[in-house]
């Protein structure tokens, strides 16, 4: 009864404020539909969440593995994850402010966990790629360089924009914000791949370390 509720106000929702204004786990609360008989909707909706931020790329028989998710359930998710992918191919997204970066990644805001967001570009700005590198991390200055780098060496970026949220909702960097962007800019510097900006963002909006001249 719960779920069939919750997949209710989700439809109101979007009639009332259009589909963008869904959360990601309220977008796949409306794919899976229900729950199994041992785990409720909203909890095999989070595993589901849980394995998006970890990779960027999703085999089916991840998706599959999931406690309580059905192979039908898990084949809508494949297909809808299929079908976007190929539609934004069509159109790559270039990149000219810190408000295109976070259209592109808003839906991070309301992680109840600080998610470190690394989104590539290529030379002419447009998005190769976006993908967690860490979550849950208190401290973000143990974060290591390669660990943002890895992928965007392997896939040949020309530059890389970071970003986290604040669970909190504040928009201030800390002290181990700014030293651990400043680690970062070294090492792009090093690895020639410019490190153009870093944001902190929340369900309030975002702040972007360029503009505030921190980077």
């Amino acid at each position: 009864m719960e779920a069939c509720e919750k997949k209710e106000d989700a439809k109101e929702k979007i009639g009332r404020l259009g589909i963008r204004a869904l959360s990601d786990k309220e977008l796949l609360m409306l794919l899976i539909q229900n729950g199994s008989r041992t785990r409720s909707l909203e909890e095999i909706s989070s595993d589901v969440l849980a394995l998006l931020d970890r990779k960027s790329s999703i085999m089916f028989s991840e998706l599959s593995a999931i406690n309580g998710l059905s192979n039908a359930k898990a084949s809508i998710i494949a297909a809808s994850l299929e079908l976007g992918r190929r539609r934004i191919a069509k159109q790559s997204v270039q990149i000219k402010s810190p408000e295109d970066v976070y259209n592109s990644i808003r839906h991070y805001s309301d992680r109840s966990q600080e998610h470190l967001i690394v989104v590539a570009l290529n030379g002419a700005h447009e998005i190769i790629y976006t993908e967690t590198v860490t979550v849950g991390l208190v401290n973000m200055t143990i974060v290591h360089p390669r660990e943002v780098f890895s992928n965007a060496i392997e896939k040949r970026a020309s530059a890389i924009i970071i970003a986290h949220n604040h669970p909190s909702g504040r928009l201030n960097p800390s002290s181990e914000d700014i030293d651990m962007t400043r680690k970062i800019v070294k090492a792009g510097s090093v690895l020639g791949i410019s490190v153009l900006d870093h944001l902190i963002i929340s369900s309030a909006g975002y702040l972007s370390f360029k503009a505030k001249g921190l980077i």
